[in-house]
């Protein structure tokens, strides 16, 4: 007769009672999770306005025209017309250069042609004569051209010793300061031209739609606390497609003497009513 011999520590029926067990814990753990997954999904944004739409879209005042101007020559600075904060008219000679050395070598160049000259003119004369070689003659014609070479050289370097504005603006930064020596290309005044003030800022790509160059608005600038009217005078070329704007440019609508370059303020531009 065959006796069967159970295996010590096991109880016959426990696996399967322990396997369907933990069937339906997974079973239920999955239920679960596939009933939370909705409420955890991100909502989609109201309306499908992006980020840059809902917040204030800022602008900063800047000068249509702006340099620095520099020294052409190293020369003594004779004297400023102009300070910080002052304007000026297109023309006005903003710094004088001391070029006392320069236009001593141009008298010494108009007293050398006038010598080469007269030798020209006198070996001419011989040459009819038959008096004096052609290479004398060439010579003495060639030291006239030289002689007006300098003449010209000389001018053009006087004519740097004194800066002229290029525009009509006011002088926001003096680099130097009066009988200090400066080097070619060493920045002596930064000037600007705030006749008309820009703006400039970032708009939805989407208000492409409506927005146009010439489209009126106004601005609130934070440092006066008022409001002024602007119109748009240019929209970029390109789209960033990451955040889906595009740059746009502005003009001040009118003078306001109380404005000056570098304030700042929020954009007042709204979409028309019924505007997606």
């Amino acid at each position: 007769m065959t006796r069967r011999h159970s295996l010590p520590g096991r109880i016959p029926g426990a696996f399967p009672r322990l396997l369907s067990l933990l069937l339906l814990t997974l079973a239920g753990t999955a239920l679960a999770q596939g009933q939370a997954a909705p409420g955890n999904a991100p909502a989609p944004a109201a309306g499908g306005r992006n980020a840059l739409e809902k917040q204030d879209i800022r602008a900063q005042l800047s000068p249509r025209r702006y340099t620095t101007l520099g020294a052409e020559l190293g020369a003594k600075v004779n004297r400023i017309s102009v300070k910080e904060g002052e304007h000026f008219k297109a023309g006005q000679v903003l710094v004088s250069l001391d070029c006392s050395l320069q236009s001593a070598q141009l008298q010494r160049a108009k007293a050398a042609l006038s010598a080469a000259d007269k030798t020209w003119v006198a070996n001419k004369r011989l040459a009819e004569l038959n008096s004096v070689g052609k290479v004398e003659l060439e010579t003495s014609e060639a030291e006239v051209m030289k002689a007006k070479a300098d003449i010209s050289l000389m001018g053009a370097t006087l004519a740097k010793c004194q800066l002229t504005a290029p525009f009509s603006g006011r002088v926001a930064e003096q680099k130097v300061r009066e009988q200090q020596f400066v080097q070619p290309g060493q920045p002596l005044l930064d000037i600007l031209d705030d006749s008309a003030l820009e703006l400039e800022f970032i708009i939805p790509s989407r208000w492409l739609a409506w927005l146009k160059s010439g489209t009126a608005f106004k601005v609130r600038i934070d440092e006066t606390a008022r409001e002024y009217p602007a119109k748009i005078t240019r929209i970029g070329a390109r789209v960033d497609p990451v955040s889906q704007s595009v740059k746009a440019a502005a003009v001040i609508d009118g003078t306001f003497p109380e404005l000056i370059a570098g304030m700042s303020g929020k954009v007042l531009l709204v979409p028309p009513a019924g505007t997606p």
